[in-house]
């Protein structure tokens, strides 16, 4: 893959209560967010115990947020997030990655 294909970038990971969903993306907004995408009745383990979506006896959802931005957007979002994380019941991972550029739309 050639260098010029790539733009480093900063991965945010953002897990919460699903019912929480809609005032993080408030919040990712506020922070200049333009994109991201959702992923609905997430499960898992962590400080809350096992969440297990499709458990109609006790139904618990988590969903999670990703998104890709420059370092100063992600400072930006963590920022303005970390108030509010404990609340939402969730956690937030910032990684390294490469965004891919791909080739110009041809139609």
């Amino acid at each position: 893959m050639r260098p010029e294909t790539l733009i480093a970038m900063k991965r945010i990971e953002i897990v919460v209560d699903e019912e929480s969903l809609g005032d993080l993306l408030d919040l990712c907004r506020s922070a200049g967010v333009r994109g991201y995408t959702t992923i609905k009745h997430a499960g898992g383990l962590g400080s809350r115990g096992e969440r297990r979506p499709d458990d109609y006896a006790l139904e618990e959802k988590n969903a999670v947020v990703i998104l890709a931005c420059e370092e100063k957007q992600a400072e930006r979002v963590v920022m303005t997030i970390r108030p509010k994380l404990k609340e939402f019941g969730g956690m937030c991972l910032v990684s390294d990655c490469e965004w891919v550029i791909g080739p110009a739309v041809s139609y």
